[in-house]
């Protein structure tokens, strides 16, 4: 227990007056990546992919604790290179390609309560797939759901060319069909409403919104948008490459 609580902080946060015990922060970082073999730790710019969400997660001054949970020794080496402290393992059923983020975190959260003998009360995810983000983005999310006590507050990025309105789908006769109406000859600054996508990158939920296994979808979710500099989710190799290149022009 001392050796454990060596590298957590335990002093309480206030927000406007609501007192929160406890905020841990998670990375989830499976070593079976299909898309982009080894993607946790693909090579950007010459430092790991994931090293990025550490160093901006060690620089955050609402989390009191972070961790790494894998599966993967690989992984967990290169995490604690860079002074991450790893919760090495989960279930199988959870480290497969199907099972769903809400699922592990809700493991990973007990898991931790159970091995340190504290109640978290804020959930922090901080996905590896965006090495953009930084520790401004992660703080002003956890705030976001502080002071207006919402069950989730969530990192999106705005759609332009993929914004509903120029999604189209192709009936059984091969017509263009609208998902969602369009003004024709529109300039893509011009549609309306502001579109938005979930940006996989920071996930900031109540200790009751991950006891249900759900990242979000009750009525009080909120949204935290990223600068469109800040905005990128790897999951292809063009993905890798781009990232590369906004990292570079940082």
């Amino acid at each position: 227990m001392l050796k454990i609580l060596k590298w957590i902080r335990l002093k309480p946060i206030a927000v406007d007056g609501v007192k929160v015990t406890f905020i841990l922060g998670v990375t989830l970082a499976r070593g079976g990546s299909k898309s982009i073999k080894n993607k946790n730790i693909a090579l950007i710019n010459k430092l790991p992919l994931l090293s990025y969400t550490i160093k901006e997660a060690q620089k955050s001054k609402m989390i009191n604790a972070y961790i790494v949970n894998t599966d993967s020794k690989k992984i967990s080496n290169v995490a604690e290179e860079y002074g991450a402290k790893v919760q090495f393992g989960r279930p199988k059923e959870l480290s497969s390609d199907k099972a769903q983020s809400g699922h592990t975190l809700k493991y990973v959260v007990e898991r931790f309560e159970a091995e340190t003998k504290i109640n978290v009360t804020v959930v922090c995810e901080l996905m590896a797939t965006n090495p953009l983000k930084n520790s401004f983005d992660i703080d002003k999310c956890i705030n976001l759901l502080l002071k207006n006590k919402a069950d989730s507050a969530i990192a999106m990025g705005r759609l332009y060319d993929h914004h509903p309105s120029r999604i189209k789908y192709l009936n059984d006769d091969g017509q263009i069909c609208d998902f969602y109406p369009e003004v024709p000859e529109s300039r893509r600054q011009d549609l309306t409403p502001k579109a938005f996508i979930r940006a996989g990158s920071i996930y900031v939920m109540s200790r009751k919104q991950i006891s249900s296994g759900l990242r979000y979808g009750s009525k009080k979710s909120l949204g935290y948008i990223l600068p469109d500099e800040r905005f990128i989710n790897i999951d292809q190799m063009r993905d890798l490459q781009i990232a590369k290149l906004m990292l570079r022009g940082k």
